[in-house]
């Protein structure tokens, strides 16, 4: 059951969907997990990693987008999470990622994200956007590297300090 009205996204291998409460547990995981969480934002208690997850489901709510369950087809396990995430405070729209342990180099993340992005561009309507990655992230820059973003600036980002910020290709540039 499905805590949002998300929309079902589909790729060759993954399933992209609203969070669902048995979710809840992969990313809590993760969260807690200081070296895998460390580019994302993590948590020392679980209480704050289950805030965490509620506030994705929050965000659905408010702004009508955010981070989709990346479910592995072949396994039916959540693998990650990838959406357009824009909380208060940010300077705009992102597409962001996370694989979770056991599903790292085979990339979920890179399909993940060209699918959101098509979402983004399609569904949404935006005409940009942006990868706020934490300076030392390199997995999550050569990814985004690889989807054709672009480094534009630093700035500081109020929840994770210093945050480089790459610009994707342009609606126009992706969709034609």
């Amino acid at each position: 059951m499905s805590l949002v009205n998300a929309p079902r996204l589909e790729t060759e291998r993954l399933i992209l969907r609203g969070p669902e409460p048995s979710d809840a547990e992969a990313m809590i995981a993760f969260l807690l997990d200081p070296v895998r969480a460390e580019g994302f934002g993590g948590y020392a208690h679980r209480g704050d990693a289950w805030r965490w997850f509620a506030l994705n489901v929050g965000h659905w709510h408010l702004r009508g987008y955010g981070y989709f369950t990346i479910e592995d087809k072949a396994s039916g396990q959540p693998a990650g999470i990838c959406g357009v995430w824009n909380p208060e405070g940010w300077p705009e729209p992102e597409i962001g990622w996370v694989v979770f342990d056991g599903f790292e180099g085979k990339g979920i993340a890179r399909e993940a994200a060209l699918r959101v992005r098509r979402y983004a561009y399609e569904d949404l309507g935006l005409s940009t956007i942006t990868s706020n990655i934490v300076p030392g992230n390199t997995r999550s820059v050569a990814l985004a590297e690889r989807l054709g973003a672009v480094y534009e600036r630093t700035y500081t980002n109020y929840a994770m300090g210093e945050d480089m910020l790459y610009r994707h290709p342009s609606a126009e540039e992706v969709l034609g």
